[in-house]
């Protein structure tokens, strides 16, 4: 979750990139005596989520001990939740997307429930040595369990894309996965065709990436298909498995631990919790826009899935465009700038979002496009070195120039050239040939270096023939 502070203590959450070992303190790292206070912020965001997933909060919870040994935690045990999760239920609607951007179907999957807890340090194996940083432990997690309602790798990709979009959209989380702010633990089980008993489950432990998430679930799929023809039976047992990326294969961990091996019991050192109907009530008023709400407006401006998808899944991107939607009105317009011309710039100069032009000075550009100081073809490339060199409108203009020429009289000294240098274009509009008015504005245009009103060209152009 994106809190300024750990869940439990007030140590810096943000470790990314930080020495080993210096986001700590005696809490985080379970020192005797030391007692945990449960992070406000991190909790209105859990329920934030929670009323976004349409999950029913509970308007009493408290956390558990939840006891199992490893190096990367501290305390020994973990502070989670497990008969009383701050919230139960709720549903998220996904779409299948097919290879041309379109939708291919739209399945449901229900929410089982939503609990908070602390996470545990990093470990990092180095042969025989295993080297420990807790700067990660103590962050504040929310994990959101779902029913067994996913069907194929597909839709648990698309799933957890909508998942995220909507863990961005309440600003719970980032989800970076490439900082390792979302993982999945997605468990498969084989049943044969036309029976609904479920069978023993193997759960695929700490995924990071929508890619891995789907080459494991696919092999996990086939390895448990050839098991179970080989036994000639289903799994007799859960299991879990871990994911090896490099070799794109699945390697046995344990088998699958139950509720009664991690001895959960109420967490001594914190309070139980408790929000009234009102309070509840008021973090749902201050829910953004649902990402399927924002993707039918988009396409109701006339973008196409993509293009919303685009803005939806980049919160700085969709910034940009409705700063251009809200000062233009055009959606046509500001799509235009933003997801094709910027976008494509960008990406040539591999650089990110939040490395391009500011709204500011995407509304600078905006400005001296619409008052003629530079042609919309001039603005294409003043856009263009801004990316490139990290330069406002306003200074590439001055040093290149570009400043658009609209004098009346100015432009009636061109036309007249235009006229004279033109003859046969003349001559061949005079007899109705509409296109030849183009080549004489072209000409026009070319003289200038484009600086020339290519609108004002044309009325004055027509004026004097």
């Amino acid at each position: 979750m994106n809190t300024k502070t750990k869940m439990f203590c007030a140590c810096d959450n943000d470790a990314f990139g930080k020495p080993p070992n210096t986001q700590i303190c005696p809490i985080c790292t379970g020192h005797p005596g030391s007692l945990p206070s449960p992070n406000a912020a991190a909790m209105t965001k859990a329920i934030r989520t929670a009323l976004a997933l349409e999950s029913t909060v509970s308007t009493d919870c408290h956390f558990d001990r939840k006891h199992y040994f490893y190096p990367d935690l501290p305390y020994g045990f973990q502070i989670s939740q497990y008969d009383f999760p701050l919230a139960k239920g709720g549903a998220i609607e996904f779409d299948i997307i097919d290879a041309s951007g379109n939708v291919r179907s739209t399945h449901t999957c229900r929410i089982t429930r939503l609990h908070m807890e602390n996470d545990a340090g990093k470990l990092t194996h180095r042969g025989r040595t295993t080297l420990c940083d807790y700067n990660r432990a103590g962050t504040p997690l929310m994990e959101i369990v779902t029913e067994p309602d996913l069907r194929s790798a597909d839709e648990a990709v698309a799933f957890v894309q909508e998942l995220r979009r909507i863990l961005i959209a309440v600003n719970a989380s980032e989800a970076d996965m490439f900082k390792g702010m979302m993982r999945f633990d997605a468990s498969i089980s084989l049943r044969e065709k036309g029976t609904k008993t479920l069978n023993p489950r193997s759960e695929i432990k700490n995924l990071n990436s929508f890619k891995s998430l789907e080459k494991a679930l696919l092999y996990e799929e086939e390895r448990l298909r050839k098991l179970w023809q080989e036994q000639e039976c289903p799994l007799s047992h859960n299991i879990t498995v871990g994911w090896l990326d490099d070799e794109e294969k699945t390697k046995m961990l344990r088998e699958k631990e139950t509720a009664d091996d991690y001895r959960y019991f109420p967490e001594p050192d914190l309070p139980p919790l408790h929000w009234n109907h009102d309070d509840i009530e008021k973090v749902r008023a201050s829910l953004p826009p649902h990402p399927h709400a924002l993707k039918k407006r988009y396409q109701a401006f006339g973008l196409n899935e993509k293009q919303a998808l685009q803005l939806i899944d980049q919160p700085l991107l969709r910034s940009l465009f409705e700063t251009l939607l809200s000062h233009s009105g055009d959606a046509k317009r500001a799509g235009s700038i933003v997801l094709t011309q910027l976008l494509g710039f960008l990406n040539t100069q591999e650089k990110t979002v939040d490395e391009g032009p500011n709204a500011d000075q995407l509304l600078e550009l905006l400005h001296a496009i619409d008052d003629g100081t530079i042609s919309a073809n001039q603005g294409k490339d003043v856009l263009e070195k801004m990316v490139q060199f990290g330069k406002s409108a306003g200074e590439i203009i001055a040093q290149e120039g570009l400043q658009q020429i609209s004098d009346d009289g100015a432009i009636m000294r061109l036309v007249e050239q235009a006229i004279a240098a033109n003859p046969k274009a003349i001559e061949s509009y005079k007899n109705g040939k509409e296109a030849a008015l183009g080549a004489i504005v072209g000409w026009v245009m070319k003289e200038t270096k484009g600086q020339a009103d290519p609108k004002k060209v044309s009325e004055i152009l027509q004026e004097k023939l």
